[in-house]
């Protein structure tokens, strides 16, 4: 079987089993829909949105960055109102407000737009929700709304603020909680909040991805997650560390596309961390030597030895601890984010320890988004960039199958390319929404303009497509 063959059968099989499991997949219970893969498989999904044609209702919802999950007749979301933390019920039926809870917030962690208070998206198991907030952490309730438990974590140190989103697998609630300084994996009981393991993860800084679940063919689920420059997967049962590939770069914000057999993760640090442009620092002790003028074994900002450095938004980028100077380890971090490479990365799962010199399959190193995941559907791989600059790619060995601009929406996006009956759409910061007939060779069957702004990534289940703004929720379906 050639290359191409087993490729084509692969992604046929995959999409086959996620329709095959049923309402879980057709649902959207958490982001992006089964495991994060940002694929449906509804049918007879609407290709023209506007609020005169195929919209079946419209919500008005508080602010918020979190994206949309989807029970059989609920839909769940998280949203703010000056100091108040929300967590919100609507039918799904009608958009009606069924409930919505305020969540205790006694704190304000750091934030910095376009971040949130509000990120972070809930998850379902069909009966009840999971929400997190960085002000907050963990609570969960009923379908009713009623609290079933609740579990306080931080305050929390992430230089843009929280944005990762807990997933479910098996009887275990997961939270990652990236940050600057003391970042951990969290596992929780879904029944009753009792923590089951905590993993301190001392080489890891700030990341906002969501993880991804992975089933070996033999022995309990993982768990993968796309950190600073690297992807780590860990055991579901203990929370160990069990392999990892580095070359990823310095933050990570994009969730894998997973095939069951190889993930594609995409991750821009800087703009010098394309191959060939990057940055060599020197280390810390020979810039003490020349640099250190309070002799305190620390550079501060006015110690910096370079323009970029002299900067204070990028000076604070690796001032972990926020006391004004950096010391070693910040210093190192700065090292390595000059160094890193930015790119879409092709990585094989699986393994033991370090497997970065096996598990890379293909690396695509031109520029790629700050936000937006990569979509993996019927064989081909989608990448948005801002500027509508979409590309296609072939999973198998990376090959760019087109390239253009989506006419009519070009501008920024952090919604993630969601894709259901044969169409991708991407909806941009400007709410235009487009919908491409899916295909090596994509074509633009239409652009349409929500009077919105919009940082959610879109839903979908039983022919309907729900697009959060910042103002309200709208429910697109084909008109009868």
């Amino acid at each position: 079987m050639s290359e191409t063959a087993r490729w084509s059968l692969i992604a046929g099989l995959t999409a086959l089993c996620l329709c095959r499991a049923g309402s879980a997949s057709d649902e959207w219970s958490q982001f992006r829909g089964p495991n994060g893969s940002g694929v449906s498989c509804s049918k007879d999904l609407p290709v023209e949105f506007d609020l005169k044609r195929n919209l079946l209702w419209k919500a008005d919802i508080p602010p918020g960055h979190s994206s949309p999950v989807l029970s059989s007749k609920s839909i769940f979301l998280t949203g703010f109102e000056g100091e108040e933390l929300l967590v919100l019920c609507l039918e799904k039926q009608t958009g009606k407000l069924l409930w919505r809870r305020e969540v205790p917030r006694n704190r304000s962690d750091r934030l910095r737009k376009p971040n949130s208070p509000a990120s972070p998206s809930p998850v379902t198991d069909g009966e009840n929700v999971y929400a997190f907030f960085q002000d907050f952490g963990l609570i969960s309730y009923d379908r009713n709304g009623q609290e079933r438990w609740e579990v306080p974590l931080g305050p929390f140190n992430a230089f843009w603020g929280m944005a990762a989103s807990p997933i479910l697998v098996e009887d275990k609630l997961i939270m990652s909680c990236d940050q600057d300084t003391n970042s951990f994996l969290l596992a929780v009981d879904r029944k009753t909040g009792r923590s089951c393991w905590r993993i301190a993860r001392p080489g890891v800084i700030s990341g906002y991805s969501t993880p991804i679940q992975f089933q070996p063919k033999t022995g309990p689920a993982q768990i993968v997650i796309p950190e600073s420059f690297q992807l780590s997967a860990y055991s579901i049962v203990s929370g160990d560390r069990l392999w990892w590939v580095r070359g990823l770069a310095c933050e990570m914000k994009s969730i894998p596309a997973f095939d069951g057999e190889t993930l594609y993760i995409n991750g821009w640090g800087f703009p010098e961390n394309q191959p060939g442009k990057q940055v060599a620092i020197p280390a810390l002790e020979e810039v003490l030597r020349g640099h250190d003028a309070n002799k305190d074994g620390t550079i501060s900002l006015e110690e910096a030895p370079d323009e970029r450095l002299k900067q204070e938004f990028f000076f604070s980028l690796f001032d972990l601890d926020r006391d004004k100077s950096l010391n070693e380890r910040e210093w190192n971090l700065y090292r390595a984010s000059m160094s890193a490479e930015n790119g879409l990365l092709a990585i094989r799962v699986g393994g033991k320890g370090d497997m970065t010199q096996s598990n890379i399959r293909w690396r695509y190193q031109k520029p790629v988004p700050q936000v937006p995941s990569t979509l993996l559907y019927q064989d081909v791989l989608y990448m948005v960039n801002d500027g509508g600059i979409l590309t296609a790619f072939h999973p198998a060995d990376g090959t760019v199958m087109k390239q253009g601009r989506l006419e009519g929406a070009i501008d920024k996006y952090f919604a993630s390319p969601v894709a259901g009956a044969d169409k991708v759409y991407l909806v941009s910061q400007g709410c235009a929404v487009s919908v491409l007939k899916a295909g090596r060779d994509w074509q633009i069957l239409a652009v349409s303009r929500l009077d919105d702004e919009c940082y959610a990534t879109p839903a979908i289940s039983n022919g309907r497509i729900y697009i959060r703004g910042q103002r309200a929720l709208y429910c697109f379906g084909e008109q009868d």
